[in-house]
């Protein structure tokens, strides 16, 4: 529990499965542990909590926002098989079932709030400060356009936030975590530890003298599934893949030189100035500034930083034109000369006085640099359009019927032949298959497939193409021989014995370091002694390996103990010589962090257990063929 909560200290926001709820509740409760039976509810809805429906449509919309947002923030596509073997649809009917038991729950109360005291923490939400530090209706209107979301939907669903977090301060906003409580984190997460050991490998074992004939057939029989054969299919890939088509297609001069003219832009880095200004509501305030700054002893910077500073200082640090939203202060911010200060310019939001520092100037990048770039860029735009077409032609023969070899054949695509390859994507000799495409869940596929039968193509992981594959063959599982396994047999019985004379040894070695010094008891087992001074449970330190800290850190000071090392084939024995816990000032970082993380897992566990009551109380079900036809899974 206490490793979890050092997790959770550490990075509690990695906990959160969802925002909407004060940013830090993981709210997708028990849901899967309800009712999947729909009794007298139609195909349009995908769950009811109480009397509350979450419609096909709605979880439609906020399924597919959430997969759009996660596509920008990983920046590449994600295919659906993909999705939904993480799980993205469960978190999110989770988390909407959670939110409609709020919903529930706060309708009953008779909750509600009025209109301006929604409006008013919209105004004062920072997201939406533009730049004179106010609210920017141009910025609220934009942001909520990336968001997808109308006006009106964002303030009723602020409404709900709003309300949501006036139940959920009620039961979880002022927690208070024991000091014990913080002691014992600090002691678990910060505690030290130095210790002497010493290895123990192969080379301390001695000699292993080989197996009878009588002791190998033993051993096979005994762990005969170790040694069985996995199941293998033959499959024929068909790989479409905007990149190989790429370099099968040449771009000529002429071609990169008009898209080099087409789109300059792109290649030019505009003028960058460092800019800072201030403003002030009235020009006769911002005159007045103006004679103080161009005082001998006073300056724009100095006067920016002075008590006696009227209007809103703001620094925009070294922006190109395009980003000073203002026209009338972007154009005279650069029509400035270097280091030179402004006289008041009237802006959107006020009189304007602006400083002007470095200056960097725009460049641009000629064609002979990017000529390479260029031609690559169009190469690849048509290869996506290539692949589209040679997509469409693919499919078209597919309807009509064929093997997948022979149909590739027709569109002119090669197909790849793999004569054997198991679950893991090994071939027979245990080693990975080379030369296949990246695609997430091939394997899986593959092994899902009936023979000869028609499978959809899996999109490749960059998603600029497609693979098809095709099951030729199978090839069951079968317990192999002896004879066409012993040399495997062998290995694995030599490291068997290694492993356990090694542990023996272990014990043996631990009993003389009771008594003994380090150095004379690695002596005597041809090993050298090792120091550390500084373990720590989660973090080990030079050759010390990672899996024996639990051991160390369960050994009191002055004590011995052994543990398996990187291997079986490794054993650790060591003494912990020091034991050191560093003081926690109960006013310090580290200390609040502590208590923050703790009192974040309160919360959480407080509010599971209101919203798995919620669940009882009002009941809760899911329509899982409805869900399925929205993701595209089964809906079996």
């Amino acid at each position: 529990m206490l490793r979890g909560i050092q997790n959770a200290t550490r990075n509690w926001l990695g906990r959160l499965i969802t925002g909407i709820v004060l940013g830090m509740i993981a709210i997708s409760f028990a849901v899967w542990g309800i009712a999947d039976i729909f009794r007298g509810f139609g195909t349009s809805t995908v769950a009811k909590v109480g009397s509350t429906e979450i419609g096909v449509e709605r979880f439609r919309q906020n399924y597919n926002e959430q997969m759009q947002r996660l596509i920008r923030q990983v920046g590449k596509p994600i295919p659906a098989d993909q999705a939904r073997a993480l799980g993205l649809h469960r978190q999110m009917l989770g988390q909407m079932i959670a939110e409609a038991a709020l919903d529930e729950n706060i309708r009953q109360l008779g909750l509600n709030l009025p209109d301006d005291i929604v409006a008013q923490r919209i105004r004062n939400d920072p997201t939406f400060r533009g730049i004179s530090g106010q609210f920017d209706r141009n910025r609220f209107n934009a942001i909520l356009r990336e968001l997808g979301y109308t006006e009106a939907r964002y303030v009723a669903e602020r409404r709900k936030q709003m309300l949501q977090q006036e139940i959920i301060g009620s039961l979880a906003g002022e927690m208070s975590v024991p000091e014990i409580a913080i002691d014992a984190q600090n002691r678990f997460a910060n505690e030290l530890r130095a210790l002497d050991y010493l290895v123990l490998g192969p080379d301390q074992a001695g000699e292993i003298k080989d197996p009878t004939p009588e002791e190998i057939a033993k051993f096979f029989e005994e762990r005969k599934g170790l040694f069985r054969a996995p199941e293998f299919r033959k499959v024929d890939l068909v790989t479409l893949s905007a990149d190989t088509l790429a370099k099968t297609i040449t771009i000529s001069d002429e071609d990169a030189r008009k898209a080099y003219d087409a789109d300059r832009a792109k290649f030019v880095t505009p003028e960058r100035r460092a800019v800072h200004q201030i403003v002030f509501p009235t020009e006769a305030e911002a005159r007045e500034a103006l004679e103080k700054i161009k005082q001998p002893d006073m300056g724009f910077e100095k006067y920016a930083a002075s008590p006696e500073r009227k209007g809103s200082d703001v620094n925009l640090g070294m922006v190109p034109k395009s980003q000073i939203l203002d026209p009338a202060v972007a154009d005279a911010a650069f029509a400035l000369q270097p280091d030179s200060t402004s006289e008041p310019i009237k802006g959107r939001f006020g009189f304007v006085l602006l400083h002007v520092g470095k200056v960097e100037p725009e460049t641009v990048r000629p064609f002979e640099e990017v000529a390479a770039e260029l031609k690559n860029d169009l190469a690849m735009t048509r290869a996506r359009s290539e692949v589209r077409t040679l997509y469409d032609k693919l499919e078209d023969e597919r309807g009509a019927g064929g093997t997948l070899a022979e149909l590739a054949k027709k569109v002119g695509l090669s197909v790849q032949t793999i004569d054997a390859i198991d679950r893991s994507g090994r071939g027979p000799d245990g080693k990975p298959v080379s030369q296949l495409p990246d695609t997430a869940n091939l394997f899986s596929a593959i092994f899902n497939a009936e023979v000869g039968t028609e499978n959809d193509p899996i999109q490749i992981a960059k998603g600029d193409g497609y693979l098809w594959f095709e099951v030729v063959s199978t090839t069951p599982s079968r317990e192999r021989p002896l004879d066409e396994v012993r040399d495997r047999v062998i290995e694995r019985w030599r490291n068997d014995q290694i492993a356990a004379k090694l542990k023996e040894l272990a014990t043996q070695t631990a009993e003389k370091l009771k008594t003994t010094p380090i150095s004379d008891v690695a002596a005597a087992v041809g090993t050298k002694p090792q120091f550390v001074v500084a373990l720590r449970r989660d973090r080990t330190q030079g050759d010390f390996p990672a899996n024996a800290l639990d051991a160390v850190f369960q050994t009191p000071k002055d004590g011995v103990g052994t543990s398996q090392g990187a291997s079986a084939n490794e054993w650790v024995v060591f003494r912990v010589t020091g034991v050191t816990v560093p003081a926690l000032d109960p006013n310090s970082a580290d200390a609040k962090r502590i208590r923050d993380g703790l009192t974040n897992m309160l919360r959480e566990d407080v509010l599971a257990q209101y919203l798995a009551n919620l669940q009882a109380t009002l009941g809760a079900t899911i329509n899982e063929a409805a869900l399925n036809q929205v993701i595209g899974g089964s809906t079996n």
